[in-house]
């Protein structure tokens, strides 16, 4: 078994809440189905709309990361919004 990337599973576990969306869904079943080394790998194979979504996702999940004061999470997906923010 390949190991997950943290960061990537953090994003994972994050985009399992959003399966119910289209898009969500879409980039939940990359990351599940697929092996990234890393995250920059990851956003590299990101459409512009899957890039759209999960750039919205993850305004508000490092909003809600900060207000639980979850430095962790706040961390790994901090990473994965760099990479898709120029």
């Amino acid at each position: 078994m390949i190991p997950i990337d943290h960061t990537l599973g953090y994003l994972r576990e994050t985009m399992s809440n959003y399966d119910d969306e289209e898009f969500g869904r879409q980039i939940y079943k990359k990351l599940v189905s697929q092996h990234y080394k890393n995250e920059k790998e990851f956003v590299e194979k990101l459409g512009e709309e899957e890039t759209d979504y999960l750039n919205s996702v993850l305004k508000e999940e490092l909003k809600y990361a900060r207000q639980a004061q979850d430095e962790k999470r706040l961390k790994e997906l901090n990473e994965v919004y760099e990479r898709l923010t120029p």
